[in-house]
């Protein structure tokens, strides 16, 4: 496993932010490299390395079997490195060298693209002491549980979006800094919970 390069790319201030930025990869070319997605991100921003890999599992490609599964690895490579404290995030060779269709990327983009907007007008700056030092941390250990309640909830259509969900909104209370959005992540994570009991016991 090797290290990206330091990006000298701006940090996404929002979730409109990262889907320009996607769009402009895939009209580059046929397919879009999960290096380039990240290169285009930046390796010193935590919030979208979760958000990326949950709002594709919150789009139909969610719904190909072993999609989420190794979308909720995805999660727990980056989430587990925020645990740890790492400064910059990276992602193994393997990883990076795989690649996405252009095509399936811009459908992605659509998807999300207004529900996208409507989070970003909603959510902005709340409660900041909620979403730096130790509380990082803790959305991290969350992430790492919650992407581990996906494989068994694939057993079930579309289940694993509850604890996706739950992700993608720590992602993005800590990329917008948002402390209320964070409780609702944590309001989120406990339904996902919820559903696993229900459906498994």
């Amino acid at each position: 496993m090797s290290a990206l390069p330091v990006s000298s790319v701006s940090r996404p201030e929002s979730l409109g932010d990262i889907l320009d930025r996607f769009e402009v990869l895939a009209e580059g070319g046929e397919r879009v490299a999960v290096g380039d997605m990240v290169d285009v991100i930046g390796t010193r921003s935590y919030g979208p390395f979760l958000i990326v890999p949950a709002m594709i599992e919150l789009s139909p490609m969610g719904g190909v079997p072993g999609v989420p599964t190794v979308l909720a690895a995805v999660v727990v490579l980056f989430a587990l490195q925020m645990l740890w404290g790492c400064k910059r995030l990276w992602v193994p060779d393997f990883v990076a060298r795989r690649a996405l269709g252009a095509r399936q990327l811009q459908r992605v983009v659509a998807v999300v693209r207004p529900v996208a907007n409507r989070l970003d007008r909603w959510f902005h700056g709340r409660l900041h002491a909620l979403t730096v030092g130790t509380w990082i941390r803790i959305a991290a250990a969350a992430c790492v549980a919650l992407a581990l309640l996906v494989p068994p909830l694939e057993l079930f259509p579309f289940a694993s979006s509850a604890p996706m969900g739950a992700i993608a909104l720590f992602g993005l209370a800590l990329m917008v800094r948002d402390g209320a959005l964070m409780v609702a992540a944590s309001v989120v994570a406990c339904g996902a919970v919820a559903l696993m009991l229900a459906l498994l016991l």
